[in-house]
């Protein structure tokens, strides 16, 4: 009788035949041979006799009742069988034991929308393509298996059309407020966040990491005859200082801009002490933080007439941004270029710096600055004192007011999406 290993080389090298044969002797002399149980109970259901298929493969689990791979061949048949929900139970229960197992959340996926639930479908596809991608898997038709490609395939499609679907019906009432040629930009940066159509960046350096608009205008500092407000906001410096100095003895109110020491350790470098990088947050991912917009009532004020960039969960960061001596925040890009950055520079002592696209700024107590974050930029603070600046999101000016509007919901929905994908077992 050939052994266990030899007819396992015979699956891998494709004989797939032999192979089984291989292990129909191997199950005739063990009968309780759980990977025997499974070769043979996937050839019953190659050949639709589902009822000797689940004989077979019940009969694994009653040997191993925790193999996960029994698990999922188990719901591979039922689902076969059209029983789609004990295909997907049988799914879930391999994934609860062996979470990175992407065949079993492949075909949960599938289970899912052959029993009639697209939208929990699409979550199971588009986490198992986003898990299996990071893995370095289902990248190509190279690094997919070829008897998994086509459910990869549809899945990939399925991704991808149920989230153009789910954005078509959210901007439908914009379109009937503002005109379908108001959406003309929106709909060709969907084309380029969903992989339809590559992106024209510029060749001046600008480089969104998440979501790029298409055909505005691009420099690494704006002009400030761009922002109408700018002058009677510049007015209210003193007050807003004199309510910063107000908090800087303290700590309430106060947090650090990274949310973990390895994110610090990866982006701010220092001198003769560690760096740091905290904030007095007015709104941080959108969510005012009221604290510190009541104790800061004239700032919290003059910012509110502002067009911060406000999206439900993401948007507008505004805090005071405080550098300890030292303190060097190394290149980064930020995520958008539908909102831009401007700094009201409070307490600036000498040797600090702003540097965008390779271009520095000399932070000006009192002068308005703002910036594309998706270029490459940097800052620091060299000096032995602290250095303040209001920091605060804004539309960028060049959008219209219903393009606005439509971006709002789609970023608020891609990051439901996200929430929904990341929050699955």
């Amino acid at each position: 009788m050939m052994s266990v290993e030899q007819a396992q080389l015979l699956l891998h090298e494709g004989r797939i035949a032999e192979a089984e044969r291989a292990f129909a002797a191997i199950l005739a002399q063990e009968p309780d041979h759980v990977q025997a149980l499974n070769v043979m109970a996937l050839v019953a259901q190659r050949n639709a006799d589902f009822s000797s298929a689940l004989a077979l493969i019940e009969r694994a689990r009653r040997v191993d009742a925790l193999n996960p791979l029994t698990l999922h061949n188990h719901g591979r048949i039922l689902d076969a069988a059209e029983r789609y929900d004990e295909a997907a139970a049988a799914q879930q229960a391999a994934l609860e034991i062996a979470p990175n197992l992407f065949a079993a959340r492949l075909y949960l996926g599938r289970a899912l929308e052959r029993s009639g639930e697209p939208h929990q479908a699409i979550l199971a596809y588009a986490r198992v393509l986003q898990d299996a991608q990071a893995d370095g898997r289902w990248l190509n038709a190279a690094s997919t298996p070829t008897g998994l490609r086509p459910l990869v395939e549809h899945a990939v499609l399925q991704v991808k059309q149920g989230r153009r679907a789910a954005i078509a019906g959210l901007l439908e009432p914009l379109i009937r407020t503002y005109g379908r040629h108001s959406m003309r930009r929106v709909d060709k940066s969907l084309r380029v966040y969903f992989n339809e159509e590559a992106a024209a960046l510029p060749e001046s350096g600008q480089r969104p990491s998440f979501f790029h608009f298409p055909d505005i205008p691009v420099s690494p500092y704006l002009d400030r005859k761009l922002f109408p407000w700018v002058d009677s906001f510049e007015a209210e410096t003193l007050d807003i200082r004199r309510e910063l100095v107000s908090l800087l003895p303290g700590s309430d109110g106060r947090e650090p801009v990274f949310g973990s020491a390895a994110l610090e350790a990866d982006h701010l470098r220092g001198l003769e002490q560690p760096p740091t990088w905290n904030g007095y947050y007015f709104y941080r991912h959108g969510e005012r933080r009221n604290d510190n917009c009541d104790r800061c009532s004239r700032t919290a004020a003059a910012l509110d007439s502002l067009p911060l960039c406000r999206i439900h969960g993401h948007g507008p960061e505004v805090l005071f941004s405080v550098f300890t001596p030292g303190t060097h925040l190394l290149p980064h890009r930020g995520v958008t270029n539908i909102r831009v950055v401007a700094h009201l520079p409070l307490i600036v002592p000498t040797n600090c710096q702003l540097v965008v696209g390779g271009q520095p700024h000399r932070w000006h107590e009192g002068r308005v600055v703002v910036f594309d974050d998706t270029y490459e930029h940097e800052a620091w603070n060299r000096s032995g004192e602290t250095r303040v600046v209001l920091i605060f999101d804004l539309w960028s000016p060049y959008l219209s007011e219903a393009e606005c509007a439509a971006l709002a919901v789609v970023i608020e929905n891609i990051g439901d999406f996200r929430r929904e994908v990341e929050a699955l077992p």
